[in-house]
């Protein structure tokens, strides 16, 4: 029996019932749960207050093996009756792309929006997370795979999926399926992940007085001539391929010629070829101003390079996370993105990534969720997760 075949067998047991029961009485506590992460904050490379919390709560859902480890995932267990079986890894970044600083209050609307910056992304997959393991607890569900829990670091800007990637590096031998949780995008499974270039790229001159020295070179004038002809750039539609200058930095004076100055640059493509063919034309453009710009140093550092994959629309875990949500009445469509799944299907561990429920603004101060879809969600996760980890209810 296989993943969908074993979702469609749960989704018409009774005892599957008491679950959602249940289920219907913990979601204002889930709801709140993903509040509580949110108000923690946790800018990529500084999740180890949000990481505490969480160590906590998956203690208290009674997983074993709980730890932390150097980059600060968080991480526990449910032991399956067969050890040797591949285990089932679900996760969800704690990072966001919100500073220290960031004024994270949250804004409940009449409309069951709930208005936060990081709420969706990915603090409601975090919470996620923590509802699964404490319906597991408390249903004393024990499937025939170990099912790993992840609150995995660094997946957000220049984090380079370096949770994921450590999380992997160690638990490779053991790992068979992955399932990834995003708190938005309910009814899109990512069955594909598509790769990513970053570049750090910086200009360096002499500087000097902008009276006294106009003319001479500039390491901000510089990059605006890189910056400005980058922008012309026309990537291809089909397979989509894109690009984005998101960071600037340089200079010191409005009235300084700019000793430094630089910018980092995204770059995505369904193709990784496509992909290879922009950077190529990102050099060469690098180059070619660089030469007509006398006295000025250009440095191209890679900052991010997420690797490709993906399985086929009609491999079991697909076709068992598009069963889980027609049992709920979701009609599902299929996706290629940028998440923690990007490295476990490059390493060829099977994976998709799900979302729990609508929402919108993503990276933005006025992110928000729909609280309405999120029971279906949950129960779309849990008979995923159900069937993956091949439990069998007692009978």
């Amino acid at each position: 029996m296989d993943i969908q075949e074993r979702v469609e067998k749960l989704s018409r047991l009774p005892e599957l019932q008491r679950i959602w029961n249940y289920l219907d009485d913990v979601l204002i506590d889930g709801i709140a749960e993903a509040t509580i992460i949110q108000q923690i904050p946790a800018p990529t490379f500084h999740e180890l207050v949000r990481a505490n919390h969480v160590l906590s709560r998956m203690g208290a859902c009674g997983l074993q093996d709980t730890g932390i480890d150097e980059v600060h995932n968080t991480f526990g267990r449910i032991p399956g009756t067969n050890p040797e079986a591949p285990a089932l890894l679900v996760a969800a970044h704690t990072d966001t792309v919100f500073g220290d600083d960031a004024d994270l209050t949250i804004r409940h609307e009449a409309d069951g929006r709930i208005y936060g910056p990081g709420l969706g992304d990915n603090s409601l997959g975090v919470a996620g997370l923590i509802v699964l393991a404490d319906v597991l607890r408390q249903f004393r569900i024990r499937p025939r795979r170990d099912i790993w829990f992840l609150a995995n670091s660094r997946e957000e800007g220049l984090g380079d999926l370096g949770g994921i990637r450590q999380f992997y590096e160690h638990h490779k031998d053991h790992l068979g399926l992955g399932v990834i949780l995003e708190g938005l995008a309910l009814g899109r499974i990512y069955r594909a992940g598509i790769a990513v270039r970053r570049f750090h790229v910086t200009f360096h001159a002499a500087g000097g007085h902008s009276w006294q020295h106009f003319g001479q070179p500039s390491a901000v004038h510089a990059m605006l001539r890189v910056g400005a002809r980058l922008t012309e750039l026309q990537p291809t539609a089909e397979p989509r391929t894109t690009y984005n200058i998101g960071l600037v930095e340089g200079g010191h004076s409005i009235n300084s010629l700019a000793t430094d100055a630089g910018f980092y640059l995204d770059m995505r493509s369904q193709s990784p070829e496509e992909l290879a063919g922009l950077e190529q034309q990102v050099r060469e453009i690098i180059e070619r101003i660089g030469a007509e710009c006398d006295g000025v140093r250009i440095e191209i550092d890679v900052v991010g390079d997420r690797p490709a994959g993906a399985i086929d629309v009609d491999h079991e875990l697909v076709r068992g996370a598009s069963a889980a949500l027609q049992a709920v009445g979701i009609t599902p469509s299929y996706e290629s993105g940028s998440t923690d799944a990007n490295l476990l299907l490059a390493k060829g561990v099977p994976t998709v990534t799900i979302g729990l429920t609508h929402g919108g603004n993503a990276h933005r101060q006025d992110e928000y969720i729909e609280t309405g879809p999120l029971v279906l969600g949950l129960r779309q996760l849990i008979l995923l997760i159900l069937a993956a980890a091949e439990w069998e209810p007692a009978t």
